[in-house]
C-alpha cells in the first residue's frame, strides 16, 4: 500500500506526531509532504498519483477532482472532525471510502476556556503586557468566576466538559441547545441577557452562520465577554467590534476567527480588549495523538478491506483493496 500524509512539515510534527507516523510507516510504503504548506490542489493530485491511501491534514480539502482523477486511490482519511471541504458525494459516486477521526481534544479545548475565564476576569494578559513595556498597570478590579453566570450554546462533548468545568469552579450555568433533549434549556435570549460569559460552541452550519450577530451582541448584558474557541463561523467579527467599541461587552477571548485556516482575524486579535491564541486551544499531545493514531487504526483496517470506526460512506465504498 502507498500513503501519502499531507502534512507540510511543521504540520506533521504538531499534528500528527512520531509515534502515528511509526505506525503508519509499519503499514506501508509513506510519502511525505515535504512542502511548507500542506498539500491542495494539483500538487495533491500530482503527489498522490499512484496512492491507496490519503492521510489528510485539515488544511488539505478533497473536491471531486481528488475522487475522479485518482484511480487507485482507495480512501481519504481526514485527521480530524470537520470534514466540510471533502466532497463526500464526489466520494461516493468514484467509489472511495471517506473517514474521520473523532474528538479527542476535549479535554485541550476545555481547559483553555478556564484559561480565558480567569484571563479575561483578572487582565492577566493586559497587566503582563504593560509590565513588559516597563510601565506599572493600574490596579482594577477583577471579577470572580464563582457565582458568575456561564452561558454555553451547544451541549456537544465540549459544551458538556465547559458545563461540568462552570459547575465545579462554582458558577451558575446556562446552556441552549434546540438539537438536545433530557437537559435543562434556557431560551437563547435568556442565555444572553444573563450571562457574565458566552461561550458558543454550536456546530459550524448554515443555521449557525453569523450566530453571534448584532441582534444578539445587543442582548448580552454590559460588561459581558465572549469566548469562542469553535469557529469563526459562529461571530459576525463586524458586529463583535462594534460591541467591543460600544462598551457592550468588556472583552472577548478567541482561538478561531475568519482568518485562514480559521485562525483568528490580525486585526480583531491585535485589540487591547481581546485575547487571541493562534487556533491551538486542541493542540496538546494527548489530543493530537487521539486523532493521528485513530487514523493509523483507520488504515490498517482499510487495508483489509473493512471498513473502520469513522467512516462516513461506506455502503458506498467499491474499491476495495
Amino acid at each position: 500500500m502507498k500513503i501519502l500524509l499531507t502534512h507540510s512539515p511543521e504540520a506533521l510534527k504538531l499534528y500528527y506526531g512520531e509515534r502515528a507516523l511509526a505506525g503508519l510507516l509499519k503499514l506501508g510504503e509513506v510519502r511525505l509532504n515535504q512542502n511548507p504548506s500542506p498539500l491542495e490542489g494539483e500538487d495533491l493530485l500530482a503527489a498522490a498519483a499512484d496512492c491507496d491511501l490519503i492521510v489528510s491534514y485539515r488544511q488539505s480539502p478533497g473536491p471531486a477532482a481528488v475522487f475522479e482523477r485518482l484511480p487507485k486511490l482507495k480512501a481519504f482519511l481526514r485527521c480530524a472532525i470537520d470534514i466540510r471541504n471533502i466532497d463526500v458525494a464526489a466520494a461516493s459516486r468514484a467509489g472511495v471510502l471517506v473517514t474521520q477521526a473523532s474528538a479527542g481534544f476535549v479535554t485541550a479545548v476545555s481547559e483553555l476556556v478556564l484559561g480565558f475565564l480567569v484571563d479575561l476576569s483578572r487582565g492577566i494578559t493586559g497587566s503582563t503586557f504593560g509590565y513588559r513595556k516597563g510601565k506599572v498597570p493600574k490596579a482594577a478590579m477583577g471579577r470572580e468566576l464563582k457565582g458568575s453566570t456561564l452561558g454555553v450554546i451547544g451541549y456537544g462533548a465540549i459544551g458538556r466538559e465547559v458545563v461540568r468545568v462552570g459547575r465545579a469552579l462554582g458558577m451558575r450555568v446556562l446552556v441552549n441547545d434546540p438539537h438536545v433533549s433530557g437537559i435543562e434549556q434556557t431560551p437563547l435570549d435568556r442565555l444572553l441577557e444573563e450571562s457574565d460569559y458566552v461561550v458558543p460552541l454550536a456546530v459550524a452550519s448554515a443555521e449557525t452562520e453569523n450566530l453571534m450577530n448584532a441582534a444578539a451582541f445587543s442582548r448580552m448584558k454590559k460588561g459581558a465577554c465572549l469566548i469562542n474557541v469553535s469557529r469563526g463561523n459562529l461571530v459576525d467579527e463586524a458586529a463583535l467590534e462594534a460591541a467591543l467599541d460600544s462598551g457592550r461587552l468588556a472583552g472577548c477571548a478567541m482561538d478561531v476567527g475568519r482568518a485562514a485556516d480559521q485562525m483568528p482575524t490580525p486585526r480583531l486579535a491585535a485589540r487591547a480588549d481581546v485575547i487571541a491564541t493562534p487556533h491551538t486551544a486542541g493542540l496538546t499531545l494527548p489530543a493530537i495523538e487521539h486523532q493521528s493514531l485513530e487514523t493509523v487504526a483507520q488504515a490498517a483496517e482499510i487495508i483489509k478491506g473493512r471498513a473502520p470506526k469513522g467512516a462516513v460512506n461506506a455502503e458506498h465504498w467499491t474499491r476495495k483493496p
